[in-house]
């Protein structure tokens, strides 16, 4: 049977991810130190495990509502406007989902008619031009730069924007770059999206992970903004709670109801383990978080310095967990230096065009990784360009 052409033609599109494909290679191999995938590695604090274990104890193991545990939306929205400044009905304002790449899922597929653009930032996480094409939409990047620290300039926005733009998306801080929204750029992407009545599709999950005197602001919590945003959040990343599948949208109940159509008959809900232990999380996970921010913060330090020192240009980056170094100089692709610096040190880290074109030419090394393993990585890493040079 010639099953390729039984697959539909908007899956046989999308490219298989450019971060797996790579860490395929490196399954099986010894002494591989790994600054590839963007995963915390501090187990889930043991309170938000206790709790989760509670619930299995007591037999709740049943079904939720379609949006998600009364209690846990209550206190998301508790959370967002604290945090994001921005207030949200529990009952009809926010939709728990099966992590964040679902909520990303059917914000696009309630938003778009067959050749709609959607707007993103490029270099930009991996599911974001795929999970547009899945959804019948016309993807349309706009590349960032190191000497703008990654940020999304306005100027470049609006050059892209047509009758067909119809949701804008953006991710800061940003993986892979690192790269946060500084509040000026903020508001005139703000008023760019007004004047051209675009949805924004803001997916905030490395929030609580900016480093300094920062603090994030969401661009939901500028004036106007809020009717026009689906804000995107969760629990992965600064409660280190990947495995738990949990996210969550914020958005006009209109655009909830519209996405809780697809979700009810996709995923019915979200895990009630996981929406308990979201909870706990929400509760009382706030000395858990900054004892892990305070780490990533050391972290991000010290491979900066390290790999500027050695001659890799770095720009520090302003929040999550990632480094984008630049390694053109060397003169080789992103692949081909991912590639050999694997072959020949055992260090893994993604080469920069899985996250996009404009990534091309440089490296993403995640510092979600013991400080111990990061100084061996940057030890083998500065023997690998000394043989370079």
């Amino acid at each position: 049977m010639d099953y390729t052409s039984k697959i539909s033609t908007q899956v046989a599109a999308v490219p298989r991810s450019g971060i797996r494909d790579f860490f395929e290679l490196v399954q099986g191999r010894d002494d591989v130190i790994s600054l590839g995938v963007g995963e915390p590695d501090f187990a889930t604090p043991w309170h938000i495990r206790e709790a989760a274990i509670y619930s299995l104890e007591k037999g709740q193991t049943s079904y939720t509502s379609n949006l998600g545990l009364l209690d846990l939306r209550k206190r998301i929205s508790t959370y967002v406007s604290d945090f994001f400044k921005v207030d949200y009905d529990p009952a009809s304002e926010i939709l728990v989902s099966v992590g964040v790449s679902e909520a990303i899922d059917i914000s696009l597929r309630a938003l778009l008619n067959p050749g709609d653009e959607v707007i993103y930032h490029e270099p930009c996480y991996v599911s974001y031009s795929p999970s547009i094409v899945m959804a019948h939409g016309t993807a349309v990047s706009v590349a960032t730069s190191a000497e703008d620290g990654f940020a999304l300039k306005a100027d470049k926005l609006a050059e892209v924007i047509t009758p067909k733009s119809r949701v804008l998306m953006l991710n800061f801080p940003t993986n892979p770059t690192g790269a946060i929204a500084p509040l000026e750029d903020l508001k005139e992407i703000a008023e760019l999206c007004i004047r051209h009545d675009l949805i924004v599709l803001t997916d905030e999950i490395y929030s609580e992970l900016i480093y300094g005197d920062t603090e994030h602001v969401s661009i939901a919590s500028l004036p106007g903004m809020k009717e026009r945003c689906i804000l995107l959040h969760g629990f992965s990343k600064a409660f280190a709670m990947t495995g738990f599948r949990l996210g969550y949208a914020c958005a006009p109940a209109p655009l909830i109801e519209a996405m809780m159509k697809i979700h009810q008959y996709a995923m019915l809900c979200a895990p009630i383990i996981s929406q308990i232990a979201a909870i706990e999380a929400l509760e009382n996970g706030a000395k858990s978080v900054e004892i892990m921010k305070q780490a990533y913060h050391e972290r991000r330090d010290y491979m900066v310095r390290r790999l500027n020192a050695m001659g890799i240009h770095c720009h520090l980056p302003g929040g999550a967990f990632y480094v984008f170094p630049d390694i053109k100089k060397f003169g080789m692709s992103s692949k081909e230096f991912a590639m050999k610096l694997l072959e020949e040190t055992d260090v893994a880290a993604v080469p920069g065009d899985a996250f996009g074109a404009s990534g091309e030419g440089f490296l993403r090394c995640c510092y979600a990784t013991s400080m111990d393993q990061i100084k061996e990585a940057m030890n083998r890493m500065e023997n690998f360009v000394n043989d370079l040079s």
